[in-house]
């Protein structure tokens, strides 16, 4: 027993030194100043006009991009879990597309499509009005809600699926129209769900750095990331007003974390029973199904096929000059991604050295804390869970900022801070998350007597571990593997903000390259990170598939 503790509280120790003490050392830089407590510079920081001003657009963008979200997110919901087009199912993996796609590439996308001179007024001369339009707020909205719409879709799908049909079919024998049953039965089944949705959203558009850093910034609309970055990165280096805006959007997010999980228990109902959950599909009319196939159309050519065809188009052209011009096409751009001055092939290495490094790390720390976890009572097991989800919950650029904070200020005893490694420690407190829940997904289907049989059968602990439950736990384990490979392979915020000097990884040699004017060889670079990143989930998936069968 001494032994289990001792364990437990070890694990809770490195989860803490790794979690919370970053954290911690953002409130200490906010509310420290020359070691005397003071809040004076933290609420200045927030009332400056321009911050305050900032503070309001950001969350002006977050609710902005929820409506927008969901208009597009809850007809597709409906239409692939209560009518007959829900039988296609490739369409769960072409709208994971845009998920997928790193959002700071198809903002590029986006950009060089809309431009002045772009591609959209090359293909069509009269809509050159257009471009002023995007260039605002509401392109800024439109480009982010394509992003997280699939995210609400697929949940408000999922919370769909679980309304029973007999529901629909009472309401109807009753004599009540389609109409006023979506309006009486359906929607208020499905009001917590999408409360819920529609917070994870909110919190998603306010942590998000990609796309504000590149469409944002070129259009002058500051947000918390932004910001953050800049009093972070630009000279003159302003930590303590960077730290002031990481607390105030880590309170935004915590409080809205807090009201999710009171939707959660009040605000949720129970519709499976005993007699089951059954769904049947709904039949469209002509004309509505024509409405349905149009809508679905719609999405797909904005989210997806407009950034996709903008990204590798602009990789494509030789002359931006020329245009989309026959004979003005090359794979040059490509080449010399792999052979001009080296850097693009640095890159790569180092992307997939810290996607490797990162992955592997997170899935052994993480296996090991669900599994420590496991052998704990329940308080214990929730401060591990706990610790370890709190990533999660946090903006990606406050949690870089509170390591970059923690380990400047312990350098003489670990001196990691400016080197590579203090990256591969950034993503992986950044995707731990990712193996502790596959891992403990994998825990909840294993039953205790399976365990029990190996200790009768007298196996000792670990040889229970390594033959019994390490084989049943595998697929999670690869799970959250590939997922935090294929995330960490394209970050934007960890490099942008604490790489060493010289040193590029794919998302910021495209970032460089945009900036810098040499667009094809950019986004050459960004189709090889959408092509590495969807081939990786392909496989994720075909392997979860094999191991399920």
């Amino acid at each position: 027993m001494n032994g289990k503790k001792t364990a437990t509280y070890i694990m809770i120790a490195v989860l803490a030194f790794m979690i919370l003490c970053p954290l911690i050392s953002i409130f200490a830089e906010a509310v420290f100043q020359d070691g005397h407590f003071s809040i004076s510079n933290a609420v200045a920081t927030i009332t400056e006009s321009e911050n305050a001003k900032m503070i309001g657009s950001s969350l002006l963008l977050g609710f902005l991009v929820v409506i927008v979200s969901s208009i597009i997110a809850l007809p597709l919901a409906y239409i692939f879990s209560r009518t007959t087009l829900a039988r296609y199912r490739f369409f769960d993996i072409i709208f994971m597309i845009p998920f997928m796609t790193p959002p700071y590439i198809a903002s590029m996308g986006w950009i060089l499509f809309m431009q002045k001179r772009g591609l959209m007024q090359q293909l069509f001369t009269d809509l050159a009005f257009i471009s002023d339009w995007f260039f605002s707020l509401a392109g800024l909205v439109l480009v982010m809600s394509f992003h997280v719409f699939p995210f609400m879709m697929t949940m408000m799908k999922n919370a769909m699926l679980s309304v029973p049909s007999s529901l629909d079919e009472a309401g109807a024998v009753l004599g009540a129209p389609f109409t006023a049953r979506i309006r009486k039965l359906f929607m208020p089944l499905l009001t917590g769900n999408y409360a819920i949705g529609a917070l994870l959203v909110f919190v998603k558009t306010i942590s998000e750095y990609g796309t504000p850093s590149t469409l944002g910034r070129r259009i002058g609309f500051d947000v918390f990331t932004t910001d953050i970055h800049r009093y972070a990165t630009v000279a003159p280096i302003e930590f303590g007003k960077s730290a002031s805006l990481a607390s105030v959007l880590v309170g935004i997010c915590l409080l809205i974390w807090l009201l999710q999980n009171y939707i959660t228990i009040r605000k949720t109902y129970s519709l499976v029973g005993g007699k089951g959950c059954a769904v049947r599909l709904r039949k469209l009319s002509r004309p509505v199904l024509a409405v349905a196939i149009a809508f679905i159309a719609i999405v797909v050519f904005f989210s997806m096929i407009i950034p996709l065809f903008s990204i590798t188009i602009s990789s494509l052209i030789k002359l931006r000059g020329y245009g989309m011009r026959a004979g003005n096409y090359t794979i040059v751009n490509y080449i010399n991604v792999f052979t001009e001055d080296k850097q693009g092939v640095n890159a790569l290495l180092v992307s997939i050295f810290l996607a490797l490094s990162s992955a592997t790390i997170a899935s052994i720390l993480g296996t090991v804390a669900v599994t420590v976890s496991r052998i704990n009572g329940k308080n214990l097991r929730k401060t591990i869970e706990g610790i370890s989800l709190l990533p999660e919950m946090l903006p990606s650029i406050v949690l870089v900022l509170g390591i970059m904070l923690f380990y400047n200020s312990i350098y003489k005893v670990i001196p990691i801070y400016g080197t590579i490694w203090i990256m591969v420690l950034s993503y992986v407190v950044l995707f731990l998350p990712y193996t502790v829940q596959y891992v403990t997904s994998s825990y909840s289907q294993i039953s205790p007597s399976l365990v029990a049989a190996g200790r009768i059968s007298g196996g000792t602990p670990g040889y229970v571990f390594l033959h019994i439950t390490l084989p049943l736990i595998s697929r999670g384990i690869m799970s959250g593997w590939m997922m935090t490979f294929i995330i960490a392979f394209r970050e934007l915020v960890t490099p942008s903000l604490i790489a060493p000097t010289n040193t590029l990884t794919v998302s910021t040699y495209i970032n460089r390259q945009f900036e810098q004017g040499s667009v094809g060889k950019g986004m050459a670079m960004a189709v090889i990170c959408i092509l590495f990143s969807t081939v990786s989930l392909l496989i994720l998936n075909k392997a979860i598939l094999r191991e399920k069968h």
